[in-house]
């Protein structure tokens, strides 16, 4: 029969049932446990005072109703029984519990097991607020400490936690928590243990019991609740079956965490689980997600297996971190080659041999791409005459990047490495786009590309010689080389007297040396950024240089950098500041703090006092800079509040706000997610200037990731009436869609060169997005997420900053003669490739699972980290959502995470299926 709760025994009675007929609704063995029970409930509380009932007969009675409530099961739904028919009885036990002296050993071991007893009793029937499980708890330890003092310690003080089971540590655990925050409240010191001795010790049984019972995630959240993380690390019951499981929880959770010294800690706990478990490669990576440099060397020193090593350096490269392998003083003979891939020096190698494994070497045309002859499939035009007079100049400029973005990193073209004629098809700052675009063709490849190049150094024409600078420091992107081309060949203009030498040189020292933090490279840019006397077109080399000086020091909130920049804004004037490349030299300022939080409050205060409407603009995107990819809500809500303001002019500080919503909420599923609901909000009820950034905003959130809602939305807003939102929907079909050949944004793109046919502006837009769509022929992603989502590519995102910052003011940028700011893209160019090599990293192809990645956090055993998934042969392509594991037990990789270059090793304990 079914039991009746308390619950459903008050509605009988209610219903005029008398008491025992509902009795009669037990099973027997229910009636025959209630009577026990309550018998031995009256033996223990002896209300007559019998003398014949000893203390030994009442802890047999005490024995009884523990054994009954340790032994008893439940369904999900409802209460054990034993805690239900004790129920009447707790305020009872309660008075019983208070009546007990202690003057007798024997008494005073009664009352510490009644105390437990009321302890798992209080759990269902104790008021939450009084947290009577707890107290009752602490006076039953308070016992047994006294009864060890008394020289007659108890048997049962040590088993008085985790034999009552999961569900009653979880509750205690739970009150812990309040109490300890109700003690800081009433003034503890919680830093010091002292005030908290009896809680501490209590978590000190709780939390090995948690983890060796796979409930991490809650030990680790007991831990954080008492701010005594650092405990972790004491236990001994953290090994390789768990280790994982606890390290993914504290990362994810680092997340969430909005005080910056908890998230450090957080963080740094993870690190010393991986070391403790020489897992070297997974403290690396969340050493550089602490953006802690200085740990490199001591994890590399640490390592001692080669080709961890070797997985490490490769890290450092795919993050672009400028870290010498000498520095570490490894004891390896092959420290030059860990520094060779560190530099990315054998990137291009790879990269070449994937395309020739993939058969996709050919050059492609700009024509292969735009594939005119369609548009007018199917008797589709809106335009009849679509021989419109489009400005070729614009139309050649579009093609030499299209040509530039298509084939980057290829080393060939049909353009510009066969003959030189197209470099005279373009004029002015076409020729300059079309010399440079000789460093994209030859991306990586420092060696060839610096000998192809070197002859348009010598050009009569500035314009060539400029293009050619620039390509210089392109080709050196992301690449480290002993000989320092880019610095030898690049200083010189920068202290030269020709403008557009000294823009195209700042440029590419910047590209060159992103992330890489040279102090010899500053001292060159240094001056450009101070000098104030020429003429207009001086501020123009400024913003240059200190964006320059930007990319250089990103994320570093280097001290030097940033107070020569803010410097040169105060003593700017007011006309300079007018000048629309002002931005960049506050995006300058932006990118040293990029992602470092709260350490750019001094200088966020110090921009204030600037007096112009760029100062407003300047905060925010430095604001917004220092809190990207960290999903921090109370800065997303500053941001809309920014919003809220309804401006037609002047409101440039509205459209940072905007790119920083999406900038903040980026590589974060939840925020994501609600970003997209926040934008269509401003889209409805918003003014002019927000809704232009907000296509920008939308393409920040899926960067190389062609979400197919926000194609749709984006597809919405191309067309219009206002031409900058249009332009800029364009512009974020190729960012969203980059890299990938997404046959649907192609479609959409083509369609849309017919419908602008006349519109120059919006072409040329149009051409590039098709040129960002079939970047490195679909072989490479501009999405500076990588390692499994978990670290944010410093270069990367600053270079797509200065492309959609540009949008912000296309007509004076990118549809003026800045248009060679787009090659800051290279610095977040990056093969999106799976690369199984062995260990003397010759390719090994292997089956590889490739499927969609599962969130895995704080759920048990071994999940399965990837869904829909497909087996494929390595190499393979990686989308930005996709997550790779290996199809056999054949080899080992060096890498937790499936992306890049991975090492393999052979699995000593494998064998073959017919064997077995």
């Amino acid at each position: 029969m079914a039991d009746v709760s308390p619950k459903d025994s008050g509605n009988a009675k209610g219903k005029g049932l008398k008491k025992e007929e509902i009795v009669d609704t037990l099973s027997e063995d229910d009636k025959e446990l209630k009577e026990r029970l309550e018998t031995c409930v009256t033996t223990l509380v002896n209300a007559a005072n019998e003398a014949s009932v000893t203390t030994a007969i009442r802890n047999n009675a005490l024995d009884v109703m523990v054994n009954e409530l340790r032994t008893a099961t439940a369904s999900m739904t409802s209460v054990p029984k034993p805690l239900k028919f004790l129920r009447p009885h707790f305020a009872l036990l309660k008075s019983c519990y208070d009546a007990i002296g202690d003057c007798d050993n024997e008494l005073i071991e009664l009352r510490a097991r009644l105390s437990d007893v009321l302890a798992v009793l209080a759990m269902t029937m104790g008021k939450p607020e009084e947290r009577e499980s707890l107290k009752f708890k602490l006076a039953g330890v308070k016992d047994y400490a006294l009864l060890r003092d008394r020289k007659s310690p108890s048997k049962h003080a040590d088993d008085n936690l985790g034999s009552w089971g999961h569900e009653f540590v979880r509750s205690l655990a739970g009150e812990i928590g309040q109490e300890y925050d109700q003690r800081v409240i009433d003034g503890a010191d919680p830093n010091q243990d002292d005030s908290f001795e009896d809680l501490l010790s209590m978590i000190d049984v709780i939390v090995p019991f948690h983890v060796s019972h796979n409930a991490e995630s809650e030990a680790i959240d007991l831990l954080i609740e008492v701010q005594r993380l650092k405990n972790l690390l004491k236990l001994d019951t953290i090994d390789e079956t768990n280790y994982q499981r606890i390290c993914l929880y504290l990362i994810k959770t680092a997340d969430y965490m909005s005080d910056p010294d908890d998230l450090s800690e957080m963080l740094e706990t993870a690190l010393e689980i991986f070391k403790s478990q020489h897992q070297y490669f997974d403290a690396l990576r969340v050493a550089l997600r602490m953006n802690d440099t200085e740990k490199i060397a001591d994890l590399l020193k640490a390592c001692t297996d080669p080709l961890m090593r070797k997985q490490m350096c490769l890290l450092l490269g795919r993050h672009r971190v400028n870290f010498d392998a000498e520095e570490a003083d490894i004891e390896d003979d092959d420290v030059e080659l860990l520094s060779e891939l560190i530099g990315n020096e054998k990137l291009s190698e790879q990269f070449l041999k994937l395309a020739q494994d993939l058969d996709v070497m050919d050059p492609k045309t700009p024509e292969d791409i735009y594939k005119s002859h369609l548009a007018e499939t199917g008797g589709f035009s809106r335009r009849r005459d679509t021989s419109a007079n489009v400005d070729s100049a614009r139309a050649n400029l579009a093609s030499t990047y299209v040509n530039a973005f298509v084939n980057a990193g290829f080393g060939q073209d049909k353009l510009m490495t066969p003959d030189n004629d197209w470099l005279y098809k373009n004029k002015d700052h076409g020729m300059m786009a079309a010399a440079a675009s000789l460093g994209s063709i030859l991306l990586w490849n420092v060696e060839e590309g610096l000998t192809q190049i070197d002859k348009f150094l010598y050009s009569n024409e500035d314009y060539v010689k400029a293009g050619a600078a620039l390509a210089v420091g392109i080709v050196s992107s992301g690449v480290r080389n002993d000989a320092d081309p880019a610095l030898a060949l690049l200083s010189e203009h920068v202290e030269g007297e020709s403008h557009v030498m000294k823009c195209a040189a700042c440029t590419g020292l910047g590209i060159a040396y992103a992330g890489s933090a040279r102090e010899d490279v500053m001292e060159i840019l240094t001056p450009v950024v101070e000098s104030s006397e020429g003429g207009p077109t001086t501020m123009m080399e400024v913003s240059l240089a200190g964006l320059a000086l930007g990319m250089i020091f990103v994320g570093t909130c280097d001290d030097m950098v940033g107070g020569t920049i803010v410097q040169r804004l105060m003593e700017a004037t007011d006309d300079e500041l007018d000048h629309t490349h002002a931005r960049f030299l506050c995006l300058g300022l932006a990118l040293l703090f990029l992602g470092q939080m709260e350490k750019a409050e001094a200088m966020i205060e110090a921009l204030r006092t600037v007096e112009h409407k760029i100062a407003k603009y300047a905060v925010v995107m430095l604001e917004t800079a220092a809190y990207a990819g960290s999903g921090n809500v109370l800065k997303v809500q500053e941001m809309m509040h920014q919003c809220a303001e309804h401006l037609t002019e002047d409101a440039e500080h509205q459209m940072a706000a905007v790119l920083g919503i999406g900038l903040i909420t980026m590589g974060e599923a939840v925020g994501s997610e609600m970003a997209l609901r926040t934008f269509d909000h401003l889209l409805h009820y918003c003014e002019l200037p927000i809704k232009r950034a907000v296509p920008l905003s939308l393409a920040v959130l899926n960067i190389s990731n062609p979400d197919f809602a926000v194609i749709d939305q984006l597809s919405r807003l191309s067309h219009d009436p206002d031409i900058e939102i249009s332009q800029n929907a364009i512009f974020g079909l190729g960012i969203v869609s980059a890299g990938t050949n997404n046959s649907r944004v192609a479609g959409l793109l083509r369609q849309l060169s017919e419908f602008y046919s006349k519109e120059a502006g919006h072409i040329f837009c149009v051409r590039i997005a098709q040129g960002l769509l079939h970047m490195g022929k679909g072989l490479m992603t501009l999405n500076p997420v990588h390692s499994d989502r978990m670290l944010m590519n410093g270069p990367a995102l600053g270079g797509m900053l200065v492309l959609l910052h540009s949008c912000l003011d296309l007509k004076s940028t990118l549809l003026d003669k800045s248009h060679y700011l787009l090659y800051y893209l290279t610095c977040a160019m990056n093969p999106r490739m799976l690369i199984t090599v062995d260990e003397e990293l010759n390719w090994r192809p292997v089956t590889a699972r490739v499927g969609q990645a599962v969130e895995t956090v704080g759920q048990a055993g071994k999940p399965k980290r990837i869904t829909g998934f497909q087996t494929h042969t390595t190499p393979v392509l990686l989308a930005a959502t996709d997550l790779a594991e290996l199809g056999t037990e054949e080899v080992f990789s060096m890498s937790s995470v499936l992306e890049g270059i991975v090492i393999l090793k052979d699995n000593p304990d494998y064998e073959p299926e017919e064997k077995k």
